[in-house]
């Protein structure tokens, strides 16, 4: 009897049960929808920063399923960097440089051909020194004839959660699986056709590590092909990691059942809806920046009042420790305090910044958000 759903007839002729996901379905197109629109009209600057928010996280949390621990500044400074922004000027960390170059490649080019030199391109750029930690592995060709077991538990007791198909079936089922791919491309619904290319890629294990992140990788790709997005502005990384144990559960049951998917789609979609609300608290500071100067757009403003701004900005609605003051204006803008007074003055009567209490030494500023109604 079949263990596994790879040993199944006809795999991987899978079916589910559209009753079932429909109105999950309609609702993450609406929250989709929903984040898509407020995003629209960010503009290259601001859209380049919500990036470079959502690639960080991606980057920090997929590595992190893997139970690596990446620096958060070598992560902000590889994205820049790969996206022609000031980086930090920190030294590069080849780890994660590849990993950074694989989420973009997927996203950024998501209509060029996957072939099978572009994913062992992909995991070659995972492992640049050709180690999984101190372990020697086979960098850009499909794994050897070594079982791939996912297993836990201490050695002599363990338990295997799954077992990947034999080494010899592995060019077969990704030339078959790339086939798919392409063939898939408008013909299955584009959130289905990210949850099947995840679970099939998964299943498939074709190389000795890296799979998981390449799984992702492909995810956000197709993802991309759905919303017709370079930017990614949700992680589905992040939010895997958030649901980790369900996921790792829900993999095993699904890749040890027979060829019905239904639950498998539906926890996919859960996440995915997660993964759009949890992106609106990351890009919060940039979605009410593009708020605040749509609303101050006609302002008659100096470059340094408008760096002085956005600094503001920057640490979101509660703004700086204490308010901004001719201390820290002068600090930022680079002039005397008589020019800072000044400006702060102009920018009180336009409505664009508030007194808040207090005299003399005392005073300091914050930005005039509007008061939310009711």
């Amino acid at each position: 009897m079949p263990q596994y759903i790879w040993e199944r007839p006809a795999w991987p002729d899978f079916r589910w049960k559209n009753d079932k996901i429909l109105v999950m379905l309609g609702e993450c197109r609406l929250l989709q929808g929903k984040l898509l629109g407020k995003v629209a009209d960010l503009g290259f600057d601001l859209g380049s920063q919500a990036q470079v928010e959502i690639l960080a996280e991606e980057t920090l949390k997929t590595a992190a399923i893997e139970g690596e621990s990446l620096d958060m500044k070598a992560v902000r400074s590889s994205v820049a960097r790969r996206l022609g922004l000031p980086s930090a000027g920190l030294r590069m960390d080849r780890h994660v440089d590849g990993l950074v170059s694989v989420l973009l490649d997927a996203t950024q080019h998501h209509d060029n051909p996957l072939t099978e030199e572009r994913l062992r391109g992909w995991q070659a750029a995972l492992f640049p020194t050709g180690y999984a930690g101190m372990h020697k592995i086979k960098v850009g060709q499909w794994r050897g004839a070594r079982s791939m077991r996912v297993v836990s538990g201490p050695i002599g007791r363990e338990r295997v959660h799954f077992e990947a198909p034999p080494a010899d079936r592995i060019a077969g089922e990704m030339r078959r699986f790339l086939e798919w791919w392409e063939q898939s491309r408008g013909s299955v619904e584009g959130l289905l056709r990210a949850a099947i290319a995840h679970f099939r890629f998964v299943t498939i294990h074709p190389f000795e590590d890296g799979n998981g992140r390449i799984a992702r990788a492909l995810t956000d790709m197709a993802l991309s092909e759905d919303d017709r997005q370079p930017m990614r502005y949700y992680s589905i990384s992040a939010q895997i990691m958030a649901d980790r144990e369900a996921y790792y559960d829900i993999l095993e049951r699904c890749q040890k059942g027979d060829k019905d998917i239904t639950e498998w789609l539906i926890w996919f979609l859960g996440c995915f809806s997660r993964a759009i609300k949890r992106s609106e608290g990351l890009l919060s500071v940039v979605l009410d920046k593009a708020a605040f100067w749509k609303m101050h757009v006609q302002a008659p403003l100096s470059e340094r009042q408008r760096k002085v701004i956005n600094r503001m900005l920057d640490y979101g609605r509660g703004g700086f420790e204490g308010g901004m003051t001719t201390r820290k204006y002068v600090s930022l803008a680079d002039v005397s305090r008589a020019t800072a007074l000044r400006e702060l003055n102009q920018l009180l009567d336009l409505g664009i910044i508030k007194q808040n209490p207090g005299k003399g030494r005392s005073v300091s500023y914050d930005l005039a958000w509007p008061v939310p109604e009711g």
